[in-house]
Formats: structure tokens, sequence, C-alpha cells
């Protein structure tokens, strides 16, 4: 029987938190107005010592970063740590942090894309809750949706028990699982470098954006030919932006290539859950126990 994902404790007002850049560079603007947001919310911002840093697209050395990383686990003042952008980068230098301090001082670390790395590493290796939302450089990015940061700030604050939203279903029904996934190249990637997702009996977001078709195919077959996509409780799928055909058409759409791969399965698989690299990118914690109410194309997942 799995353990029980240990949940940080909630943020309060005046909680310290941090702002780290582990992948690619962030502008200083969208820094300043991320503090200026979260200084809103009562909380006390410690931006990291290089989250200005640059070096080509990162922001710093791997050591910068790594540093950085290492002081967010270090600090117990610090409840949450939010990660500044995606990109890429954490997986040169994740497998060289010391997170022990965690084990007795856990906190929420928030973040998606690149940051999928963090939270497998967290989930799968610390069996630490982790919160999948939007990141500082885009608080208050073009059209993005109040939900997503509303739901960052709710999550963050545990005043977060549902999400609903409307898209196709195959197989829907009511079911229940710990939530656990993330970015499906960061997964595939991860795999390859000895960081297995466990996903029997639960349920697995996935979402990506600039991929080509077949690429999101080939990933996915390979997910399933690793047994990844077997036995799970249900299958959702987030932002599948931007996908790109190719010079050789694809014939078929996004919903079409996941469902080739996973329709031989039992469970459900939901379409369309407003996470990822969209406008309506809603907080949704990794590791908590919630339960998927699907049918006829209104879906909710709701946190035990």
């Amino acid at each position: 029987m799995p353990r029980s994902k240990i949940i940080p404790p909630y943020l309060k007002p005046n909680d310290n938190v941090a702002i780290i850049s582990p992948s690619f560079y962030v502008e200083e603007e969208g820094i300043n107005m991320a503090i200026e947001i979260l200084t809103g919310w009562g909380l006390k911002v410690k931006p990291g010592r290089h989250v200005l840093s640059r070096k080509g697209p990162f922001a710093g050395s791997d050591e910068e970063r790594l540093s950085d990383l290492q002081e967010s686990v270090a600090d117990a003042s610090i409840r949450a740590v939010f990660c500044s952008r995606g990109g890429y980068g954490l997986s040169r230098i994740i497998d060289k942090v010391d997170f022990s301090g965690l084990i007795k001082n856990p906190k929420w670390y928030a973040g998606y894309s690149d940051a999928t790395v963090l939270h497998l590493w967290l989930s799968e290796k610390l069996n630490l809750a982790s919160l999948h939302g939007e990141m500082p450089a885009y608080f208050r990015g073009s059209g993005k949706s109040h939900e997503a940061l509303n739901s960052l700030k709710d999550a963050l604050f545990g005043d977060y028990d549902s999400i609903k939203w409307t898209g196709n279903a195959w197989k829907d029904r009511s079911i229940s699982g710990e939530i656990t996934g993330g970015n499906i190249s960061l997964i595939y990637s991860m795999a390859a470098a000895g960081v297995q997702l466990t996903a029997r009996d639960k349920i697995l977001f996935l979402e990506d954006t600039g991929e080509y078709l077949y690429h999101i195919d080939r990933m996915l077959v390979s997910l399933r030919k690793s047994g990844l996509l077997e036995g799970l409780a249900a299958l959702v799928i987030g932002g599948m932006s931007d996908m790109i055909n190719g010079k050789n058409p694809w014939e078929k759409s996004t919903e079409e290539t996941i469902l080739d791969i996973v329709s031989k399965y039992d469970y459900p698989v939901v379409f369309n859950f407003p996470a990822g690299h969209i406008q309506d990118n809603r907080a949704f914690y990794i590791g908590r126990m919630a339960r998927l109410e699907s049918f006829d194309r209104e879906h909710s997942l709701i946190y035990h």
C-alpha cells in the first residue's frame, strides 16, 4: 500500500516565501511584479540571490541555480518556494540537491513546465506533495484568467477544494485517487534518467506545448511500453497547446492520438483540464487525494 504523501503546512499571513530561477532566465520586471502581488497576499518575499542572473538562456550557471535551490531547502523560515519560470535547466541540477531538510521542515514548491522535474523528484524521492500552478514571470501575463492566479493563492492558503471544467471524455464516471503527473516531455526524459513516475491507481495529469503530434505519439507509446499508463485510476489531459502537424500530415487530432494509445484500458480519460501552457492555468495539488467526477462533458476534481 503506497504511503500517503506528506502535505506541507498551508500558508498564513506574514509567512516567508522565496522566488528562485532554477531554469531559464527571467526579466526583472516580472520578478518585481510578482513580489508586489505576493506582498499583497500578506507574504514576505525572499528572492534568491541569483534569481535575476543570466548565462546564455539560463538563470545563471548550474552552480548558481543549484545554490539558490539548495538555500530554499535549507532555510526553515521559508514556507513556500516559487519557480520563477520554466524553460529548461532543472534536470541539470536536481540530483545534486540535498533535500533532507524538507523531511523536518516540509514546504510548498510551486511551478509547472520544467518544474515537473522538481515535482517528480519531491513526489517519488521524498513522498512530498507540491503545487502545479502559475509562475511569477506570468502572474500578470496578457490574457491570463483570473482563476489562474486566484487558484494559486487559494491552494497555498489551504482554501481550495475543487476544480470544475467542461470537455470531452472517454468512459467517464466517478473515480478517486492521488493526483500525479505534469509535462509529458519532462516525464519522458526523466524516465530515461532513472526517475520513474509511479502512477498505478492514481489520477495521472498530462500536458505539453509546442510539440509535433508524432512526438506526442512517440513519447506516449514509450510510456505505455514502460508500464506507466497501465492501471491508472484515470487519465486527465490538460493544455495541449500549439501542437505542430509537420511536413508529413499526422491526420489525427491530439485527442485522437492520445485515445489511440490508451483506449484499450478501462479507466476514464478526460480532456480540457484547465492547467498547463494555457491562459486558464489553474493550480492543483500533486500528491493529494481527490475524487474525479466526470459525466456528460461536465467534470469536477474534488479534494478529499
